[in-house]
C-alpha cells in the first residue's frame, strides 16, 4: 500500500510517499481502507520533533510509528479475530490516536472500538474534518464550559477545526462570539458569523478590558493571571492545547486556587453518534481546507504549521499515486 512515511524528525518537506506493507491485524481489530484523512497538531510534532517535550512519546531519536495521521473515514476492509462490531463494507469514521495511528496510509489497523458509524448524507472528506475538532470543541463548550444560554464567549484560536465548531455549538445557545486568529482566517471567521474577530498580532484579548463568560483556548500562551482578566467573576476558562510550559502553569495554578481553569483532557469519540443527526442534517458542519491528495502531506503539514489554513485540512487517499 501507499503511505506517508516518516524516519526521522525534520522538515515536513522530508516526508516520502512510498509502498510499505499492509499491517497486520490483532484481536478486535478491524481494517480500514482510508478514504480521507486530516493535519492535526500531532502530525505537525511528529514529523518535525516540536516541542522537544514531544519526543518523550514519539520516540527520543526517531517517530516509534513512521506513518503520521490519527484521523480517518473510510471503510471496514477485513474484520480481525474475535472482531464483531462491524462488517466489510461499513462506511466508519473516528480519531483514532488511541490505538490507530498512521492514517496516512491506504490502510490502517484499527482497534474496533475506536470507530463510530459514519452519519447519513456526508462525503468521507467531510467525515473525516469531524472527529477530533468537534469532540475538543464539544466537550470544551458544553461538557466542561457548562455554556448557557445568551453568554459571551471568546475562542483563541477561531479559524480552526476546533474554533469553527465552537462557533457553531455557541451560536445554537443564542451566545455573542469573539474570535482570536490572524491573516486571511479573519475574514472567513466574520462570513461564519463570529460577531467580532481580534488579530492577534494587533491586539493581545487579555488587554481589551472585555470579559466573557467562557474562554475557550486551543492556543493557550498566556498566564493565568493574564486570562482571568479576560472571564467574567462566574465566567470559565477552558483550554484544549497549547505551549507545554504554559499548560503545566495552568495546572499548577488550578491546584492553587484558579478553579475555574480548566485542561481539557479528551475523551476520543465520546459524543460523535449522539451528535449524528446534526451532522447529517446540516446544523453542524466542518469547515474544510481542500481536500487535496495524499501526496500534498510535506506541503500540507507546513502549512498547517505556520497557521495558514482555515478549518480542518483534508487529505482524500483512496488510490494515492
Amino acid at each position: 500500500m501507499k503511505a506517508i512515511v516518516c524516519e526521522r524528525y525534520g522538515a515536513p518537506e522530508q516526508l516520502q510517499l512510498r509502498d510499505v506493507p499492509v499491517p497486520a491485524l490483532r484481536e478486535r481489530q478491524v481494517l480500514v481502507r482510508v478514504r480521507a484523512t486530516t493535519v492535526n497538531d500531532y502530525d505537525w510534532s511528529m514529523v518535525t520533533g516540536r516541542p522537544h517535550i514531544y519526543k518523550l512519546f514519539f520516540g527520543l531519536f526517531r517517530p516509534r510509528r513512521p506513518i503520521p495521521g490519527m484521523e480517518l473515514a473510510g471503510t471496514v476492509e477485513a474484520l480481525g479475530t474475535n472482531a464483531t462490531r462491524w462488517r466489510v463494507g461499513d462506511g466508519v469514521y473516528g480519531d483514532v490516536s488511541n490505538g490507530g495511528l498512521g492514517t496516512f496510509a491506504e490502510f490502517v489497523a484499527v482497534p474496533e472500538s475506536e470507530l463510530r458509524r459514519m452519519p447519513a448524507g456526508l462525503s468521507f472528506a467531510q467525515a473525516a474534518a469531524i472527529p477530533h475538532a468537534l469532540e475538543l470543541a464539544y466537550q470544551a463548550v458544553v461538557e466542561i464550559g457548562a455554556l448557557k444560554d445568551g453568554e459571551r464567549v471568546l475562542i483563541n484560536g477561531g479559524g480552526g477545526g476546533v474554533g469553527t465548531f465552537a462557533l457553531q455549538l455557541a451560536k445554537r445557545q443564542g451566545c455573542t462570539v469573539w474570535g482570536v486568529d490572524t491573516g486571511e482566517k479573519l475574514k472567513a471567521m466574520t462570513a461564519m458569523g463570529f460577531d467580532r474577530v481580534i488579530d492577534y498580532k494587533q491586539q493581545d484579548f487579555t488587554q481589551l478590558g472585555e470579559r466573557f463568560d467562557l474562554v475557550v483556548d486551543a492556543k493557550t500562551k498566556r498566564s493565568a493571571g493574564e486570562l482571568a482578566r479576560a472571564l467574567t467573576l462566574t465566567g470559565r476558562y477552558v483550554t484544549v492545547g497549547g505551549d507545554p510550559g504554559q499548560l503545566i502553569a495552568l495546572l499548577f495554578a488550578r491546584w492553587f486556587g484558579r478553579r475555574n481553569m480548566r485542561i481539557l483532557a479528551l475523551k476520543s469519540n465520546k459524543n460523535l453518534d449522539e451528535l449524528a443527526p446534526l451532522l447529517s442534517s446540516g446544523a453542524l458542519k466542518a469547515v474544510i481546507d481542500g481536500p487535496y491528495t495524499l501526496h500534498e502531506a510535506p506541503r500540507l503539514i507546513r502549512r498547517f504549521g505556520e497557521g495558514l489554513h482555515t478549518g480542518k485540512v483534508v487529505l482524500e487517499v483512496a488510490g494515492a499515486e
